[in-house]
């Protein structure tokens, strides 16, 4: 595909959010699954769902969770859709919702599905729309990332093995944004082993032989983790909503 077809298909396209949210979280130490944590006068998943609901060219935005989870239900006035066919993985869920998307319509096998963890709460418009720009005339796609600020060391036995060169590495965030029929044929042949070595959706097109985008992300779209992990994710939402308040 030449160069004028490529921006012609972008026009013709259209994006979908999909968040798997039917894990529990368990090294959060939260009572309930931790992306149901009340964070800044809302859940935590509610925070990273309003994130791509604003953003004009997300045409769906598609929440898996757990069959019979019922509390996204009760959110008035909410503006995306519930998938109740979460997995026992990341990945099944993502190949789970996929499969919705694609069997009732909702998404067209050339449309883009950008995959952002749920727990990743603090993900912005502008984070969102500089993926979509970076990624629509990609013949593959690609993920938000980080260049690796930190020293990386091997350890054997507890102890420092190695000191690794860093230059080259990067952390792989989310959103990651692939066209939807391509991920799911690339999720599909890892299906029958339980998507063993599938850490993230861009390692299951790498398996396919492609090379996805790296696209500058930000450090503050880091994934709710761990407990200390949730004053600072509500710290930053505070600030944002303070610095959008008007004088």
């Amino acid at each position: 595909m030449n160069q004028a077809e490529t921006q012609a298909n972008a026009t013709s396209v259209r994006c979908h959010a999909l968040l798997p949210s039917a894990g529990i979280g368990a090294r959060a130490g939260t009572v309930q699954p931790k992306q149901y944590q009340p964070l800044a006068g809302k859940l935590l998943v509610e925070h990273t769902l309003a994130a791509f609901a604003g953003v004009a060219r997300i045409a769906s935005v598609n929440v898996v969770v757990t069959a019979g989870d019922d509390t996204l239900s009760s959110v008035p006035d909410a503006c995306w859709n519930v998938i109740e066919k979460g997995g026992a993985t990341r990945a099944d869920s993502v190949f789970n919702g996929l499969s919705h998307l694609l069997e009732t319509g909702e998404a067209r096998p050339d449309d883009w599905v950008l995959v952002h963890d749920a727990a990743r709460c603090l993900i912005s418009p502008a984070q969102i729309d500089a993926l979509i720009d970076a990624c629509m005339v990609d013949e593959v796609g690609g993920l938000l990332a980080l260049p690796l600020p930190d020293t990386l060391k091997r350890s054997v036995d507890g102890r420092v093995a190695e000191t690794i060169a860093r230059g080259d590495k990067w952390l792989a965030q989310t959103p990651q944004m692939f066209r939807a029929e391509v991920l799911h044929r690339a999720l599909a042949h890892h299906a029958a082993t339980g998507f063993a070595g599938i850490t993230d959706e861009a390692s299951a097109i790498e398996a396919q032989g492609l090379k996805p985008l790296l696209v500058p992300g930000s450090a503050q779209n880091f994934k709710v983790t761990y407990p200390e992990d949730f004053a600072l994710a509500e710290a930053v939402l505070l600030q944002r909503g303070r610095s959008r308040a008007p004088a």
